[in-house]
């Protein structure tokens, strides 16, 4: 329940990689005998409901293991190695800001510690094979406390795929929540029209003037809003003014088609919407910059899906849609496609944030030799712009 015109410096703003929207799942663990580690994802806080008994106990809405014992009567206790885990695939890979490990409604069964480990596999790799990879540990192993939401800052500029949550010895965690900044495989985009806003490609709404009822990031979330709370909603104005949200595309491009989507507002949808473009590639601050129009005022219907094409050609990277004088909005997509400027940011985000052993195979699959893709690997961040753009041609096989 706040206002913003900048974006805020709380890690937990940002898009959760590990939400369940984007695709994350939980791919392997060890021992969920108690609660299921898929818990773990679910979007919404999780719920207590005492005296709710199962087959193996109170039923609880987390991941929760068996309590360890030791290897005899003389040793009962675990030793402290002795430890439970999950493997989570992200739902959009990514650079991880913030991980929040919440033992909510745990309050005798929470782990003593935990920490969270990271790896970046592509492809679609089975459990052996993620068992195996190249783990960096994010968070290191740290004390616990029973029904808290621990928020712990990460500060790697690594692009991953995938996280393990290993919990120390054994017990209960409600949801896990990976915060960072999606980072696709422009290899995966290149020559293609997709939604420039869409989270699950990089998209952001990185600032709104109100957020009382609901987030701005449900604008540019994956699927249909099935309920008016899967939107954007705002208070009441009672001055002139009007509310908005601006969004930081996945990369520069051509916007050619909007939706403006006010699907379930029935009685507080905006009675009129904009929608302006600001190009940031020159170096420009879109909090005091100049924006021009990319749709000008156009009535909206309530519960409907309004559908407009553009004329182009003027590349953003980052639009704010205007909601006249407030309300609410389900989705908001721009179909497009990268800029050649957008392209090459995008390639250069990308490779700069790959690890080392990933960057160097891109390398030696575009062409290069090894011994220049690991001269080129050592050498980043890329920034020389004739370089910058050679590189970029060759790991597009332009």
């Amino acid at each position: 329940m706040t206002t913003a015109d900048t974006p805020s410096a709380r890690f937990t703003e940002l898009v959760d990689l590990a939400s369940r929207l984007l695709g994350a799942g939980v791919v392997a663990t060890n021992e969920d005998t108690f609660a299921d580690a898929e818990n773990l994802l679910v979007a919404a806080p999780a719920e207590f409901r005492p005296h709710t008994f199962g087959h193996k106990g109170q039923i609880m809405d987390g991941w929760e293991s068996r309590r360890r014992r030791g290897v005899s009567a003389d040793r009962p206790h675990p030793t402290d190695e002795d430890h439970d885990w999950a493997i989570v695939r992200l739902g959009a890979a990514g650079v991880v800001r913030g991980v929040v490990v919440d033992t909510a409604h745990f309050t005798g069964n929470y782990p003593e510690s935990a920490s969270v480990e990271a790896a970046s596999v592509p492809g679609h790799p089975s459990p052996e094979e993620l068992q195996a990879a190249e783990w960096t540990t994010i968070v290191p192993r740290t004390g616990l406390k029973g029904d808290t939401a621990h928020e712990f800052p990460v500060e790697d500029g690594t692009r991953y795929t995938h996280v393990r949550l290993s919990i120390f010895p054994d017990g209960g965690v409600a949801r896990l929540r990976v915060h960072g900044e999606v980072l696709p495989d422009p290899r995966d985009l290149d020559g293609l029209t997709f939604d420039l806003a869409a989270q699950e490609y990089g998209g952001v709404a990185e600032a709104a003037s109100d957020r009382y009822f609901s987030s701005p990031h449900n604008l540019n979330a994956p699927g249909r809003a099935s309920v008016m709370g899967d939107g954007w909603e705002t208070r009441r104005r009672r001055d002139k003014a009007n509310d908005w949200v601006r969004i930081a595309l996945a990369g520069g491009g051509e916007v050619l088609a909007v939706e403006v989507d006010t699907s379930c507002f029935v009685a507080n949808a905006p009675g009129w919407a904009d929608l302006t473009g600001f190009d940031a590639s020159t170096g420009a601050d879109p909090a005091h910059g100049e924006w021009f129009e990319l749709l000008p005022r156009t009535r909206l219907q309530p519960d409907t899906r309004h559908r407009f094409r553009l004329a182009g050609g003027r590349p953003v990277t980052h639009v704010r849609i205007n909601v006249h004088p407030d309300g609410g909005l389900a989705r908001l997509r721009l179909t497009g496609r990268l800029t050649e400027a957008g392209r090459t940011a995008l390639a250069l985000r990308w490779f700069n944030a790959l690890p080392a052993a990933e960057a160097v195979a891109a390398l030696t699959g575009s062409g290069r030799t090894a011994d220049e893709a690991a001269a080129l690997t050592a050498a980043r961040p890329v920034a020389d712009p004739v370089a910058a753009e050679t590189l970029v041609r060759s790991l597009l096989s332009i």
